[in-house]
């Protein structure tokens, strides 16, 4: 055929390519041809016996009472009652008679129908697990999910580290969103996530908190049908490609953990911030038509009524958190912030702590007074990593543990001491020991915590002249 192309004669590109002028003349007149023509026509007679001849009517009378039915189980069926007829070899077989089957007698699919975007007509929200990029806290892994915003029309979006689905991440996200944007769509979307809607007959309905966020914000709240997560879609499929761009950024940074939850937060919207950049026209179109921010930010609290356990701690939305041990046995008026809880005991503030979304708050200055009088208890005490509040804390105990039978007894005088005397000082003094590989005890660590304290003085005391109070005795009596 390159012969060909060169001269142009079939004879002559024959010899060319050493066959005859009859063979050049066929390879020359099958080129001429036209494609259609020259395919070959799909035959429509069988090559072999059909294995499924004799029991295929039963195969469809089951897939007519149950169109769904795979091929595989269909095969498992024919295996068990008809043994030695039928193998896993007939697998393919079976799967392309049901495929033909179901593109003629199946039942219709769904259809989705594309929507045209609006600018500023509605946002979405939803959250997405980060668990697959195996991402680190100070080489601990950090398990946490994004609560992912996002504008439709121009594909802006804004993200927030969250621990759980709730609705408090849920409000947080939206007034963040909202505040960067600089104003609100005129409807915002979620899908049937119980922070924002509750089970009602058959249905599900927006609970009575989530309308009134949307009102404050003036925003018409829509959620998509249970199962149809298409309905969400535009943020569904940025959660994909917005786990991809981070994931390329972690592998340019060439490691996946981070000194502190700050630095992984900086890391984060640093790089929304240059997705953003490049979506600006279309989102400055939508900005101009979004509904203003109204003067304040909405800040409701959540009223609890909770009793303090004798493990002097209360339960709050599924969160256990110490409380002094004094008010064991009470009953207290809980009011839930967004950042903060505040605990109240005949409506005079008796603690403010600050607002976790999962596991436990407990404090080591709560409990322990109790637990020196008691120190057996604290080898296993449920709790107890909570009673370590920096490593070097638990470097101190496993050290006492390796020299010491009454390691436990010690350590929790050392933390008795940590919170008289200060945190801070008591791990430096430990940090101190440590290092001189010195067991620590609690009088020792006081012992260099009184040192610390006591002022060194230095420099020299010069000699008073007594001149000068003879010139000012002389002075008074001329005066």
């Amino acid at each position: 055929m390159k012969e060909l192309s060169k001269h142009g004669s079939a004879p002559r590109a024959g010899m060319k390519a050493n066959m005859s002028e009859r063979t050049g003349r066929n390879y020359a007149k099958k080129a001429n041809e036209d494609k259609d023509v020259k395919e070959r026509k799909s035959r429509t007679h069988r090559t072999r016996r059909d294995p499924l001849s004799q029991h295929w009517p039963e195969i469809e009378e089951r897939l007519i009472e149950h169109p769904t039915l795979e091929a595989k189980s269909l095969l498992s069926v024919l295996m068990e009652q008809y043994p030695g007829q039928y193998s896993e070899t007939h697998l393919r077989t079976v799967q392309r008679r049901v495929k033909d089957w179901q593109m003629t007698h199946g039942a219709d699919q769904p259809v989705m129908f594309r929507q045209k975007l609006h600018p500023a007509r509605q946002s979405q929200s939803d959250w997405t697990h980060m668990k697959s990029l195996k991402i680190t806290i100070d080489g601990h892994q950090f398990d946490h999910l994004l609560f992912h915003f996002i504008l439709p029309y121009s594909r802006w979006e804004t993200v927030m580290v969250c621990d759980v689905e709730s609705y408090d991440t849920l409000t947080r996200g939206f007034e963040q969103a909202a505040l960067e944007m600089g104003g609100v769509a005129h409807e915002h979307r979620t899908d049937n996530l119980s922070a924002a809607t509750q089970k009602m007959g058959c249905s599900r309905v927006f609970t009575n908190r989530w309308q009134e966020f949307m009102n404050h914000y003036d925003v018409t709240p829509s959620r998509n049908n249970p199962g149809v997560s298409n309905e969400n879609g535009s943020v569904e499929k940025s959660h994909d490609l917005l786990k991809k761009a981070i994931d390329q950024a972690l592998m340019l940074r060439r490691s996946r953990d981070f000194k502190t939850l700050g630095e992984y937060q900086a890391f984060v919207h640093t790089l929304t911030r240059k997705r953003n950049s490049m979506r600006l026209v279309k989102f400055q179109e939508e900005q101009a038509l979004l509904k203003p921010l109204p003067e304040t930010t909405f800040n409701e609290a959540m009223q609890l009524k909770c009793r303090v356990s004798s493990c002097s701690t209360i339960q709050v939305i599924s969160v256990t958190y110490s409380v002094p041990s004094r008010l064991i046995g009470t009953w207290l008026t809980v009011y839930v912030y967004r950042d903060h809880i505040e605990l109240f005991y005949n409506s005079r503030l008796c603690e403010t702590l600050p607002r976790v979304f999962a596991g436990i708050l407990l404090n080591y200055r709560h409990i322990i007074d109790g637990l020196v009088r008691k120190p057996k208890a604290f080898e296993d005490y449920q709790h107890k990593e909570c009673l370590f509040p920096h490593p070097i804390f638990r470097k101190a105990y496993d050290c006492l543990k390796a020299s010491t039978d009454k390691a436990p007894k010690i350590y929790c005088e050392i933390l008795q001491a940590a919170k008289r005397m200060g945190e801070k000082d008591v791990q430096m003094a430990l940090e101190l020991m440590l290092e001189a590989e010195i067991t620590p005890s609690v009088t020792e660590v006081i012992s260099l915590i009184e040192k610390s304290r006591t002022p060194t003085l230095t420099g020299e005391v010069m000699a008073v002249s007594l001149d000068v109070y003879d010139a000012l005795h002389q002075f008074k009596g001329v005066a």
